[in-house]
């Protein structure tokens, strides 16, 4: 077996890495964006949501020791393990995991956190066909991974790239919550219909308009861009309608210093019963979680509306708006009840989508934005 040095440029998906106690940790954000950010937003961005490993070789054989970080919530069922897809040649062809590592123990009711130290594992895939192929291995969605060594029967070479680069950011279903596996969140799938090379900044709980976010935006090189924007601003409860409408055009404005003629499509929040009409802050439903359920509730008073609480029926009409008001011929505006709506399969915990929504909303994705303003431009 061949042991290959784990570099940046085997990785993609990934804006930075950094050097851990055993080996590789890849970062959706820069180390100093990450300064910037809380503690739940760099839980969520060291989570590798569309980083994956991809490489040319004849390998019939690989093996990639990792270890991984997952959460554990006291007194909820056990989260499932992560899952590393591989793709020769574009085609999911074999799944794994690699067991151990650190967990962390979170109490829901306290926000008390324990960590406990685990080691590291080891995937191994084999039986592959021994002609020369692209590979990818899709890392986990929802644990942080830590790569240590890469080996394989047959030389590796970094893999050539496969289309044009699709740049998205969003909240904690962009991130992948529920998807069954990385390459089925509702981003991977759109991706893999579209021909697009991913890089995914859905951040879980975290899509804020955060400043520093657009302007990591508007320095990552990207022929496609999309901005999910809503579900955290309500369920956050962070801000009123007068902070909202300039924050998001600054959002835009910072995103178009680098990209300036680039397609930029404005996605409005799916349908979530909870926050349509009620405004936030969203909690743990605490009597569903004594049953060990984890379900979300709006806490919020509709009546605060007037106040210009936001909701996700007001964030739809006015997202629509600043679209429609730009003069921006590449600024395309989708209401995501077309991606999930009001007649789809209800949302298991009243905020995220199931596996089968996930894979829904990325052929939905793909039909509405590849079909349409991701299109390739007549020359």
């Amino acid at each position: 077996m061949i042991t290959t040095p784990l570099t940046a440029d085997l990785l993609r998906g990934a804006l930075d890495v950094e050097s851990g106690a055993h080996g590789l940790v890849p970062h959706r954000l820069p180390a100093w964006a990450r300064a910037r950010a809380d503690a739940q937003l760099r839980m969520a961005e060291s989570q590798p949501s569309g980083v994956r490993l991809a490489f040319r070789t004849r390998a019939t054989v690989i093996e990639l020791d990792a270890l991984r970080t997952t959460r554990s919530y006291v007194g909820t069922p056990p989260r499932p393990d992560g899952v590393y897809d591989l793709l020769v040649d574009g085609r999911l062809t074999a799944q794994g995991g690699v067991g151990g590592g650190n967990t962390v123990h979170i109490d829901l009711s306290t926000g008390a956190a324990r960590m406990e130290p685990g080691a590291p594992g080891t995937v191994r895939f084999d039986g592959l066909p021994g002609h020369a192929k692209d590979v990818e291995i899709w890392l986990p969605h929802n644990e942080i991974t830590e790569l240590i060594a890469l080996r394989t029967d047959a030389p590796v070479s970094p893999a050539p790239a496969r289309g044009r680069v699709w740049l998205h950011h969003g909240s904690s279903i962009s991130h992948g919550s529920d998807a069954a596996s990385p390459v089925t969140t509702w981003p991977a799938v759109a991706a893999g219909l579209g021909g697009a090379e991913l890089v995914n900044l859905g951040f879980s709980g975290s899509a804020m308009l955060d400043p520093f976010t657009a302007r990591v935006m508007r320095d990552t090189p990207a022929d496609l861009i999309s901005v999910k924007i809503g579900i955290n601003l309500v369920n956050g409860d962070v801000m009123r309608l007068r902070a909202f409408t300039p924050a998001v055009h600054g959002f835009l404005d910072t995103i178009r210093d680098g990209h300036p003629d680039a397609p930029l499509l404005v996605v409005s929040p799916i349908w979530c019963p909870i926050h349509e009409d009620t405004p936030g802050p969203g909690a743990f439903d605490v009597e569903a979680l004594k049953s060990g359920v984890v379900r979300f509730r709006a806490t919020g008073d509709p009546a605060e509306r007037a106040a210009g609480k936001l909701t996700l029926r007001v964030i739809r009409e006015e997202l629509a708006r600043i679209v429609a008001e730009r003069a921006d011929e590449n600024l395309h505006y989708l209401d995501g009840r077309d991606l999930h709506g009001e007649n789809d399969r209800p949302l298991p915990d009243n905020l995220h989508p199931d596996a089968a929504t996930h894979r829904l909303m990325g052929e939905r994705f793909a039909k509405l934005a590849f079909g349409g303003p991701f299109a390739p431009r007549q020359l």
